[in-house]
């Protein structure tokens, strides 16, 4: 059995389908089912069951995957060590995973910074509003609002961060005063599509004493966005004001949450030098952008 082999069969695994494992790979998905016939019929056994849901792994198969996935890990720690003899920057392609608001509003100039002082590195973030499944290889690490309870990873928590409501001036000179949470009800209010929320942490409307809201959207940009443009009030972080300029917390001292990021990675990937020395990275400038962006409003707001 040879690491080739072991490469499409994970990314079949992870794909559970041969167009996906084809894309993953850039192979034809003919040639990913043939080179998993040619595996199984070496191996003597069925890896997959097959239907028109997609492939999905037999109880050998499942036995296989621990196997291949710490092959996989030891070949990129190997060719991590390789690589380290060339230079000090970090180099290579690495994916992260984060739900939108820190993607939209933390990640970009936080990678942008690591980048720039290595440039042979390759980031690709995926800003998606759920939770990243690390087994699979969807991404390389992944920032959570809560940390998980189960699975083989590492979880470092990274900071924490606050959220109030805000709405922008614009809107608030043209309807009536908020004085007390009461008030609200005489507002729009914007948030999360209940059904849509894939974290206990971020369902905000139970700790304002809304059952519903008049926008919603499972896109905290979205929301973020609605309130710029003055359609009403939202529970919004506060790393995020800076980006609108015309946007202003709404009864601070009496509304105020304080929520929590997680870096999430595969166990097996702490061998992994080039990993280790991103996340590093990663989490001290996380930590800086949020403690700058939140100074940022409070500042503005008591110069």
């Amino acid at each position: 059995m040879d690491w080739d082999d072991m490469r499409v069969f994970l990314a079949l695994a992870r794909g559970e389908s041969l167009g996906r494992a084809g894309q993953a790979l850039r192979l034809d998905p003919a040639t990913v089912g043939r080179r998993i016939t040619r595996l199984e019929d070496g191996l003597g056994r069925r890896l997959f069951t097959r239907s028109h849901q997609g492939y999905a792994l037999t109880d050998d198969g499942a036995r296989l995957l621990p196997h291949a996935i710490e092959a996989e890990t030891a070949l990129i720690a190997a060719s991590d060590a390789a690589q380290a003899t060339g230079g000090t920057g970090l180099s290579g392609q690495i994916r992260i995973g984060a739900p939108d608001g820190c993607a939209n509003y933390l990640l970009p100039q936080v990678v942008a910074a690591i980048c720039a002082e290595n440039p042979a590195l390759e980031v690709q973030i995926i800003a998606l509003p759920r939770v990243f499944n690390l087994s699979r290889r969807e991404a390389d690490m992944a920032i959570g609002v809560s940390a998980p309870e189960a699975g083989r990873l590492s979880v470092q928590k990274i900071t924490d961060y606050h959220l109030h409501l805000a709405a922008s001036r614009r809107y608030l000179a043209a309807h009536p005063p908020i004085r007390d949470l009461q008030d609200l009800r005489a507002h729009r209010v914007i948030g999360y599509i209940p059904d849509m929320i894939f974290d206990r942490e971020l369902d905000y409307l139970a700790q304002l004493g809304l059952e519903q809201v008049a926008l919603s959207s499972n896109s905290v940009a979205v929301q973020f966005n609605w309130v710029r443009s003055g359609a009403g009030v939202a529970v919004v972080h506060d790393f995020a004001i800076p980006a609108g300029a015309d946007i202003q917390r709404v009864l601070p001292d009496v509304f105020s949450l304080t929520r929590s990021f997680f870096l999430i990675r595969h166990l097996d990937d702490r061998r992994v030098a080039r990993l280790n020395r991103f996340s590093e990275a990663l989490v001290r400038g996380l930590r800086q952008e949020v403690v700058r962006l939140q100074a940022q409003v409070e500042n503005a707001e008591n110069p």
